[in-house]
């Protein structure tokens, strides 16, 4: 049967195309088809990532990039994986043309934010 090759497949597409939003075309979202009714497919979530252009207008010289990820059980039994990045910013009256953080900060950092993943996964809304 036909069905039972489509279960199982992943679909990447833009959030834009299911919300009719074009401010939010540069996150991809995959869905994985679990069921087929008719002809209508049921998906789960499946992940979600940014565009390759999105990301790299994000990443700028003279600035410190801090990656943190963390395995966070939400209140509905599933593990999801958070993966997060930040930047470093150049103070208001900063003459200085870089803004880098010291090894030690960006520890800080990582743990500040994996701290905040899994307080705010663990709690749904």
């Amino acid at each position: 049967i036909a069905s039972e090759a489509l279960k199982g497949r992943v679909l990447e597409l833009n959030l834009a195309d299911l919300n009719s939003d074009e401010d939010q075309s540069y996150k991809k979202i995959k869905l994985c088809i679990e069921e087929i009714q008719g002809r209508n497919c049921l998906t789960d979530f499946h992940g979600m990532e940014l565009t390759r252009d999105k990301q790299c207008a994000l990443i700028r010289k003279g600035q410190t990039l801090i990656e943190g990820h963390a395995d966070v059980k939400t209140t509905d039994g599933f593990v999801v994986r958070l993966f997060c990045i930040s930047f470093t910013k150049r103070r208001q009256e900063q003459v200085k043309s870089n803004c880098y953080a010291r090894s030690a900060q960006i520890r800080k950092i990582r743990k500040k934010m994996v701290e905040i993943m899994t307080k705010e996964a663990g709690t749904v809304q």
